[in-house]
């Protein structure tokens, strides 16, 4: 009974570390339009193109980050407060160039180019 218990323990704490990461989802391949706000302080990708009507997810990993985009017509919601270990997903309904920041640390930007 002990061995199987012992097994049991094994499989559970296997099954366990593999559900780690940073944030994102674990199951299915990660979506192509994620930008990721990573503890080097950068949006990676700085630059990420998507078409009208896609949905953007903004991954954002153990330091709290958040997305102030420019004022423009078109431009979504803020994502406001310290986000860490979140995803947050942003439709963009109209075609241009969205610039954003992160006002934690104002050296983080980046652009959505809707087509």
């Amino acid at each position: 009974m002990t061995r199987i218990r012992y097994a049991g323990l094994i499989l559970v704490a296997a099954t366990l570390a593999a559900c780690g990461g940073s944030g994102g989802s674990s199951t299915g391949p990660r979506n192509p339009r994620t930008i990721d706000a990573t503890p080097s302080l950068t949006f990676g990708p700085s630059t990420l193109t998507v078409n009208v009507g896609d949905e953007v997810t903004f991954a954002f990993g153990s330091v709290p980050h958040n997305v102030f985009f420019d004022a423009a017509a078109g431009t979504p919601a803020d994502i406001t407060g310290n986000n860490a270990n979140v995803s947050v997903r942003r439709t963009f309904t109209t075609a241009g160039s969205f610039h954003y920041t992160c006002h934690i640390h104002p050296g983080m930007a980046g652009t959505v180019v809707v087509q």
